[in-house]
């Protein structure tokens, strides 16, 4: 059957596929396949548009793809340079509004692919000085998508764009790390009590406390670092399951290369690309750990609110930057929203790791037909993970101010110095101490002397602050 051709006015172009004809804008670069999938879709309200990481993406395979065919003699030369230079303008920017897919949609991403192939086709057909749907002299599925399946395609497209989204994200927790650290050495000389289930325990610095931050910021950038690892390994040349039907058989290895060279992120072939191509493990193993950043971000937000809270009722030890009024009621109430907003990523972050583990765990047989609600929620951790730790160094963690009066009191009056005597005094002795304290009201210094239990030199040299905060050689004055 010869192929049929598309018809152009001047506001429509009639373009067919297996359904039958449908007027597609004449402005349009996408056309009847996208057409069906933004009618098919309308879910999230959120395009392809909305993630520029996974357009530009598209096109760096798109790119290496016609480079390799033409490597193969598959693919002649103004075919290949006309869709290689649609896809550097794509690449740059241009074109993005273009794709307009809901980034949730059904067919394991064959409508993202096809929006790829019809926008690349129409911008290079223009480039070749045709108009937009002549796909007789540059076709979307024949040339742009040549040795291709949007099962190969559409999970390395994920894993480009999931890479630099996890290498922004490393950046943003190392600029949050910064400044964690230097309130750690801001605060280095502040004394304070450390609790533990949120009762007294035993005397820290502030600056302690705010280097723990700081630690477990870098410890979680060092797991997502190792994570991106893992989706550095694509399908490409799998085409549908991974056989390579269709594919040269030195595709795989040469759009390899040009992807690498074109991205530069050093991506190799899978050793099997019939697992490969069903296999979700990558994503789980990321969404994973963006879930401990979450966690432990979360539990680090609950601590400054709660360290802040008050002002006069609450623990008062530092004070949040005041960002807005917290109340239309209350007159002069300032919430700590930086850290409630952060909570809240937290939140939705462990959430998108469940969606992940479901989809991921839904997959059937030679392909995982839930890789867009995969990439959906990876995408959205990412970004809203980014943010999160932007704002919490911007907007809060770089003005938080310690209230070393009241926190050196809360030492000098707390019962748990206590326990730096125990070594000195015995068990049994502080127990005593610590008791009779917590009933009278009185000091355990004073009551440490009045019982004789160390002489008054020894007992101000062990409850210096800088004997307090870290191990010490232990010299009791006395047997006990």
């Amino acid at each position: 059957m010869p192929r049929r051709e598309t018809i152009v006015t001047t506001e429509y172009r009639i373009e067919h596929d297996l359904l039958g004809d449908r007027e597609v804008p004449a402005s349009a670069y996408w056309g009847v396949h996208t057409l069906r999938a933004v009618e098919n879709f309308a879910i999230t309200g959120r395009t392809i548009a909305d993630a520029p990481e996974l357009i530009n993406a598209l096109a760096a395979i798109k790119q290496a793809a016609a480079r390799a065919n033409r490597d193969l003699g598959l693919l002649d030369a103004a075919r290949c340079d006309a869709i290689s230079a649609a896809c550097d303008e794509i690449r740059a920017g241009k074109l993005h509004d273009q794709f307009v897919v809901d980034l949730i949609q059904g067919g394991a991403g064959t409508s993202t692919n096809m929006n790829a192939n019809e926008v690349i086709a129409n911008r290079a057909l223009e480039i070749m000085g045709h108009a937009k749907g002549e796909f007789r002299h540059l076709h979307p599925n024949e040339h742009v998508n040549m040795g291709q399946s949007t099962n190969d395609v559409y999970p390395t497209a994920l894993k480009l764009a999931a890479w630099s989204g996890i290498h922004q994200l490393v950046g943003a927790m190392a600029g949050l790390r910064g400044a964690f650290a230097a309130k750690s050495a801001e605060f280095a000389d502040v004394i304070k009590m450390g609790r533990t289930q949120l009762q007294d325990a035993v005397p820290m610095t502030l600056g302690q406390e705010f280097g723990t931050y700081a630690l477990m910021l870098s410890e979680d950038e060092s797991r997502l670092t190792e994570a991106a690892q893992l989706i550095l390994e694509i399908n490409m040349g799998a085409t549908a399951i991974g056989t390579g039907i269709t594919a040269h058989p030195e595709y795989a290895a040469r759009v390899r290369t040009h992807l690498a060279d074109i991205t530069g992120i050093p991506v190799i072939t899978a050793p099997d690309l019939i697992e490969a191509t069903q296999d979700c493990g990558a994503f789980v193993q990321v969404s994973g750990v963006l879930k401990r950043v979450a966690v432990k971000l979360s539990k680090t937000c609950n601590d400054l609110r709660l360290l802040s809270s008050g002002p006069r009722a609450g623990f008062n030890e530092i004070n949040l930057p005041a960002k807005q009024a917290g109340s239309s009621i209350m007159p002069g109430k300032v919430n700590p929203v930086i850290p409630e907003v952060v909570n809240q990523v937290a939140f939705e972050v462990i959430g998108n790791d469940v969606t992940i583990s479901f989809a991921a765990e839904g997959g059937q047989l030679q392909l995982n037909a839930f890789e867009p609600v995969i990439f959906y929620s990876l995408f959205r951790s990412l970004a809203h993970l980014k943010a999160a730790c932007e704002t919490l160094e911007v907007n809060c963690v770089r003005g938080i101010t310690a209230n070393r009066d009241l926190l050196r009191a809360t030492v000098e009056n707390s019962i748990g110095i206590v326990t730096a005597l125990n070594p000195y005094i015995g068990y049994a002795n502080a127990t005593e101490v610590a008791l009779e304290a917590h009933t009278t009201g009185a000091s355990v210094y004073q009551l440490v002397l009045d019982k004789g239990l160390m002489e008054k030199d020894d007992l101000d040299a062990v409850l210096q602050p800088e004997m307090l905060t870290k191990p010490q050689p232990f010299r009791p004055s006395h047997k006990h």
